[in-house]
């Protein structure tokens, strides 16, 4: 089958993709190996999809080269996908720090891209396994331009393009068919990969270093996490495994694996100052801290301070000046380590990915590969939690599309 542009991946990237090349005449084949359109479209944010962030800006993702996403993110921008669905008369709410949900079931969204990609008239195949993936890669006299050809063999037959995109994502979520194709196709094309990790993943611990911790699951506190130059204030979430919550999972794509997180327990008060307040009270500091925090946290963490640091849990007037001082600074810095993350399955990005640095900032496209394109998650672009991988989704998939 003969075609203007194949599109391998069908997810939210591949989809915007698909129908503005359509939108544009183009003739777009869309190839996935799924059973189901983009299904972490259909699981995020709770069912009901946190498909933008009215904030976006560059500096809200991760990347080897910060500026690369600067020209693809201003060209499709928030208000540009809430067009899109107020032209389909979708309902949408803003939640917290301008991230936008469904009103309804993320399926709306989903329904609204196919429907889309249908009317530019975009052929799918769905359980398409991709076999092999040829290329001619000398220029062929195709209307006076130097046009190279690409040849994908697949399960529902060989196709053939002047334009091949791979939008196949990253390795989080393995269960919505998450796979490292697209790194492959890199590979096969000689094309430079960043490092990959999990990206907004929970954090987990050497059992023994958690066991203080670990019965506490549920307790959430409102801290401000940092590390490097890096912080969010977000809550964190105790889990029997480690540490969770948004401010966790904003944390985790910038932590360092054998580095410890710096997290500010009470990130409203002057402890130092509200100690010496209280420094002729018979109160024990457990007990003074339950203000703040369940009881249950405040017992284990004074436990801990304890057997590190060497101060009891006991009155607030048995305390000296220097001890008080002491455990302020750890209420406000408390340094814990962990020892590494829960990993792709419960990671909600792949952090790193197709060097940046191998592709034009404008469409996408290889600079030493003409006509092959990489978006979305595959892509070393990485947003932060809450509206952002969808919105780069989006923009580098407008990119691409604007240029097959």
């Amino acid at each position: 089958m003969k075609t203007d542009v194949i599109i391998i991946g069908s997810g939210a990237a591949g989809l915007m993709c698909a129908l503005q090349a359509g939108q544009r005449g183009r003739s777009v084949v869309l190839l996935d190996h799924a059973k189901k359109l983009a299904e972490k479209i259909r699981i995020s944010g709770g069912g009901h999809c946190n498909f933008t962030n009215l904030s976006t800006k560059p500096e809200n993702f991760i990347s080897a080269n910060p500026d690369f996403c600067r020209s693809a993110l201003a060209r499709y921008t928030p208000q540009d996908f809430i067009a899109l669905l107020q032209k389909h008369n979708i309902g949408y709410h803003e939640k917290t720090l301008g991230q936008l949900f469904c009103d309804d079931e993320a399926e709306v969204i989903v329904a609204m891209l196919r429907g889309e990609c249908d009317a530019a008239g975009v052929k799918r195949f769905m359980t398409c396994e991709i076999e092999e993936i040829k290329h001619t890669p000398y220029p062929l006299d195709v209307g006076g331009g130097k046009k190279a050809k690409f040849y994908v063999s697949t399960s529902r037959g060989e196709f053939e393009a002047v334009s091949l995109v791979i939008a196949t994502g990253g390795l989080s979520i393995p269960n919505t068919g998450a796979t490292p194709f697209g790194y492959h196709v890199a590979e096969q094309f000689s094309i430079p990969i960043a490092k990959l990790k999990p990206g907004l993943v929970p954090l987990s611990f050497a059992p023994d270093d958690w066991k203080p911790y670990a019965d506490l699951t549920g307790v959430s506190l409102d801290v401000t996490v940092s590390f490097g130059k890096q912080s969010f204030r977000e809550n964190m979430l105790v889990t029997h495994r480690g540490l969770s919550g948004p401010a966790i999972l904003q944390i985790s794509s910038y932590w360092q694996h054998g580095e410890p997180l710096h997290i500010n327990l009470l990130p409203d008060c002057d402890m130092a100052t509200l100690l010496d307040e209280q420094k002729s009270s018979k109160k024990l500091l457990s007990n003074f801290l339950t203000q703040w925090f369940p009881k249950s946290f405040a017992e284990a963490w004074c436990a801990q301070l304890a057997e590190h640091q060497h101060i009891e849990n006991k009155p607030l007037n048995q305390y000296n000046d220097k001890q008080r001082k002491q455990i302020a600074v750890l209420l406000h810095d408390w340094q814990i380590t962990p020892s590494g993350t829960l990993g792709y399955t419960k990671a909600e990005v792949t952090c790193g990915g197709i060097d940046t640095r191998a592709l034009s900032s404008k469409t996408m496209e290889c600079n030493d590969v003409p006509g092959l394109y990489f978006i979305g998650e595959v892509v070393d672009v990485t947003g932060q939690l809450g509206g952002y991988n969808f919105q780069w989704a989006w923009a580098s998939g407008y990119a691409a599309g604007q240029a097959v």
